[in-house]
Protein backbone atom coordinates (compact mmCIF):
# COMPACT_ATOMS: atom_id res chain seq x y z
CA UNK A 1 0.00 0.00 0.00
CA UNK A 2 1.39 3.40 -0.96
CA UNK A 3 1.52 6.15 1.60
CA UNK A 4 0.21 9.28 -0.05
CA UNK A 5 0.69 11.65 2.86
CA UNK A 6 3.21 12.01 5.65
CA UNK A 7 1.92 11.35 9.11
CA UNK A 8 3.69 11.77 12.39
CA UNK A 9 3.51 8.09 13.23
CA UNK A 10 2.43 5.27 10.87
CA UNK A 11 0.87 3.54 13.88
CA UNK A 12 -1.73 6.32 14.02
CA UNK A 13 -3.05 5.37 10.58
CA UNK A 14 -3.06 1.69 11.47
CA UNK A 15 -4.97 2.43 14.66
CA UNK A 16 -7.56 4.33 12.63
CA UNK A 17 -7.86 1.50 10.06
CA UNK A 18 -8.22 -1.08 12.83
CA UNK A 19 -10.97 0.95 14.49
CA UNK A 20 -12.67 1.42 11.12
CA UNK A 21 -12.66 -2.35 10.56
CA UNK A 22 -14.22 -2.83 13.98
CA UNK A 23 -16.89 -0.24 13.18
CA UNK A 24 -17.72 -2.11 9.96
CA UNK A 25 -17.87 -5.45 11.77
CA UNK A 26 -20.14 -4.02 14.48
CA UNK A 27 -22.36 -2.00 12.10
CA UNK A 28 -21.29 1.34 13.57
CA UNK A 29 -20.03 3.05 10.44
CA UNK A 30 -22.34 6.06 10.52
CA UNK A 31 -21.43 6.85 14.11
CA UNK A 32 -17.75 6.26 13.37
CA UNK A 33 -17.69 8.80 10.55
CA UNK A 34 -19.81 11.28 12.50
CA UNK A 35 -17.18 11.13 15.24
CA UNK A 36 -14.12 11.51 13.03
CA UNK A 37 -15.39 13.72 10.20
CA UNK A 38 -17.18 17.05 10.20
CA UNK A 39 -20.27 17.49 8.04
CA UNK A 40 -18.11 19.37 5.50
CA UNK A 41 -15.54 16.56 5.42
CA UNK A 42 -18.28 13.99 4.88
CA UNK A 43 -19.62 16.13 2.04
CA UNK A 44 -16.14 16.32 0.54
CA UNK A 45 -15.89 12.54 0.62
CA UNK A 46 -19.21 12.31 -1.18
CA UNK A 47 -17.96 14.72 -3.84
CA UNK A 48 -14.68 12.80 -4.17
CA UNK A 49 -16.68 9.60 -4.66
CA UNK A 50 -18.68 11.22 -7.47
CA UNK A 51 -15.48 12.54 -9.07
CA UNK A 52 -13.86 9.10 -9.01
CA UNK A 53 -17.05 7.52 -10.35
CA UNK A 54 -17.16 9.92 -13.32
CA UNK A 55 -13.43 9.70 -14.02
CA UNK A 56 -13.49 5.90 -14.02
CA UNK A 57 -16.60 5.85 -16.19
CA UNK A 58 -14.53 7.82 -18.72
CA UNK A 59 -17.58 9.16 -20.57
CA UNK A 60 -17.04 12.87 -19.91
CA UNK A 61 -14.16 15.30 -20.08
CA UNK A 62 -12.75 16.68 -16.86
CA UNK A 63 -14.31 20.03 -17.76
CA UNK A 64 -17.75 18.41 -18.15
CA UNK A 65 -17.33 16.61 -14.82
CA UNK A 66 -16.32 19.90 -13.19
CA UNK A 67 -19.44 21.63 -14.50
CA UNK A 68 -21.77 18.76 -13.68
CA UNK A 69 -20.50 18.51 -10.09
CA UNK A 70 -20.10 22.27 -9.66
CA UNK A 71 -16.53 22.05 -8.40
CA UNK A 72 -13.14 23.42 -9.36
CA UNK A 73 -10.89 22.16 -12.13
CA UNK A 74 -8.15 21.67 -9.52
CA UNK A 75 -10.38 19.29 -7.54
CA UNK A 76 -11.03 17.17 -10.64
CA UNK A 77 -7.33 17.24 -11.57
CA UNK A 78 -6.30 16.09 -8.07
CA UNK A 79 -8.72 13.19 -8.35
CA UNK A 80 -7.43 12.29 -11.79
CA UNK A 81 -3.81 12.46 -10.65
CA UNK A 82 -4.55 10.24 -7.66
CA UNK A 83 -6.10 7.59 -9.91
CA UNK A 84 -2.84 7.44 -11.86
CA UNK A 85 -0.93 6.41 -8.72
CA UNK A 86 -3.13 3.48 -7.72
CA UNK A 87 -2.91 -0.23 -8.48
CA UNK A 88 -4.94 -1.04 -11.63
CA UNK A 89 -6.54 -4.05 -9.91
CA UNK A 90 -7.78 -1.79 -7.13
CA UNK A 91 -9.11 0.70 -9.68
CA UNK A 92 -10.97 -2.12 -11.43
CA UNK A 93 -12.51 -3.09 -8.09
CA UNK A 94 -13.59 0.50 -7.39
CA UNK A 95 -14.96 0.89 -10.91
CA UNK A 96 -16.97 -2.29 -10.49
CA UNK A 97 -18.42 -1.06 -7.19
CA UNK A 98 -19.23 2.45 -8.45
CA UNK A 99 -20.14 1.83 -12.07
CA UNK A 100 -20.97 -1.87 -12.21
CA UNK A 101 -18.06 -2.62 -14.52
CA UNK A 102 -14.35 -3.33 -14.41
Amino acid sequence: MKTVYHQRDPKEWQQFVTLLRQAVAEDKLTEFFELFLTADERGSLGLRTQIVEHLLKNESSQREIQQKLNTSAATITRGSNMLKTLDPQFLNWVNEKLNGKA
